[in-house]
């Protein structure tokens, strides 16, 4: 529910006391949006600024599920703001400053509705500090699935697209608002506590540790996680940068799930011959035992894979080259709505097509014609409707299109393209319409028919002659 202009002029005689709006406050601000405008995530997101950095400082006692935590919001007004809100799912609230100053606070569902002391001006820096606690849910299920915060039997994991973020730490969750994180996790001794980036340190008292990580690069919130637990973790470097791997102590430490991710660095490798540069400071994965989990995410710098990939008993790298090229397509550069999931999924599964034949399995042209024959073409990858947001019109027929492509312009102008287009929108936020611009001005030809063609038209399109 929104407060307006009514609310705005009863209050003039609290704000003396309670720093609400003044009739100046009136004119120059407003409350900010309580939702990012886009339908496949109802609810989540916010307006009026724009998020630097978040430091986030969580303890979790598996004992009683219980987190208390504390963060810092970096952020920058993009409109003048008499309030703003963040997604915050389940957990208490105690207190909220903005700048250091004592803030109103009060729930709304989902929403921490934040009204700071003095409105805060266009393009104007400012802190928020939430302290919270509570025992953390997951989000609801529906047809996307439930995600956020799981309890476990040693300890939790925090997971899920396309939201996750709110049900532990206060978060503007929409990847169109990608921010820096530093994060500082205390769980009892002997537990691991991992996270996204660099590993900076890892420091013990009072029967309770805190390991410290640190996400340099802007990173969306679904792709946080908090993974806390037994778990056997190994680090070192590859290609000069930190790696991370961890393995639930409830798999085998020789069995399928250790050996894939142990090949982390391999497929890593073979990515960044075809797609440019790795785009982070840190390598690694995290394989774990619930089998509540039934999907493998791209969690920046450090992917998380379920249990239900590495059943066949022997490694599967398939799926950690599609977790890994989501660390280009997705991640570094990541959808500024949702309705453009493909640009994420089909280039990633058709870097699985690319490693399996580099790795002695199935060519790329097979594995273009079975899916191209087993296609359901009245399906759209782009924009295909919330339910269908993870579908196979999204991964196989994307990725369909972007063989598509190749096979049209040729695999010295394909490849350019791969690498040139996450050069250049590293760390941004893109559409499908800024990927075809990109494509046509590389290939310098028009392209816009093709792509009409592979990712919205309802019947099956000529297979393109190769180059």
């Amino acid at each position: 529910m929104r407060w307006g202009r009514g609310w705005c002029a009863a209050a003039l005689v609290g704000a003396l006391v309670l720093g609400g709006c003044t009739q100046a406050d009136e004119e120059r601000f407003h409350p900010g949006a309580a939702d990012a405008g886009d339908p496949y995530v109802p609810g989540a997101g916010n307006g009026g600024y724009d998020v630097a950095g978040y430091q986030l400082r969580v303890r979790y006692d598996p004992a009683s599920d219980r987190l208390t935590g504390e963060a810092t919001v970096t952020a920058t007004a993009t409109t003048g703001l008499s309030r703003f809100n963040l997604d915050l799912a389940g957990l208490t609230v105690d207190q909220v400053r903005v700048d250091g100053a004592p803030a109103r606070h009060r729930r709304d569902g989902n929403e921490l509705v934040v009204t700071p002391a003095h409105g805060l001006p266009s393009g104007r820096q400012f802190t928020v500090d939430v302290a919270y606690a509570g025992v953390p849910r997951p989000l609801p299920s529906g047809e996307l699935g439930s995600g956020g915060f799981l309890a476990t039997p040693d300890g939790a994991i925090a997971l899920g697209q396309p939201e996750s973020a709110s049900t532990w730490f206060p978060v503007n969750d929409h990847p169109s608002d990608k921010a820096t994180y530093d994060l500082e996790i205390t769980v009892p001794d002997g537990l691991a506590a991992l996270s996204n980036g660099v590993l900076r340190g890892r420091t013990s008292r009072g029967g309770w540790t805190t390991w410290t990580w640190s996400e340099g690069s802007p990173m969306a919130s679904y792709l946080t996680t908090l993974v806390i637990g037994n778990y056997r973790v190994s680090t070192g470097t590859h290609a000069g940068k930190p790696m991370v791997t961890a393995v639930a102590a409830g798999l085998p430490a020789d069995g399928p799930a250790a050996a894939s991710i142990a090949r982390t660095g391999e497929v890593a490798d073979f990515l960044t011959d075809r797609f440019g540069p790795y785009p982070f400071a840190a390598y690694g994965g995290i394989a774990i035992a619930d089998e509540r989990i039934r999907y493998a995410l791209e969690t920046q710098s450090r992917p998380v894979y379920g249990p239900g990939f590495f059943r066949a008993g022997r490694p599967n790298t398939t799926v950690v080259a599609h977790e890994l090229a989501h660390q280009w397509f997705g991640d570094s550069v990541s959808v500024a709505r949702w309705s453009d999931l493909w640009l994420n999924e089909g280039f990633a599964t058709y870097a699985e097509w690319l490693w399996d034949e580099h790795d002695g399995g199935r060519p790329v042209a097979e594995a273009f014609i079975a899916e191209y024959a087993a296609t359901d073409w009245t399906k759209p990858s782009v924009d295909p409707g919330r339910p269908a947001m993870f579908g196979d019109a999204v991964y196989k027929r994307g990725a369909l299109a972007v063989h598509a492509l190749r096979r049209a312009v040729g695999d010295d102008t394909f490849f350019r393209i791969m690498r040139g287009w996450t050069a250049e929108h590293r760390d941004g936020t893109v559409t499908t319409a800024d990927f075809v611009a990109y494509a046509e001005r590389v290939a310098g030809r028009p392209l816009r028919p093709l792509f009409d063609a592979w990712l919205y038209g309802a019947e099956r399109p000529a297979e393109p002659k190769p180059r």
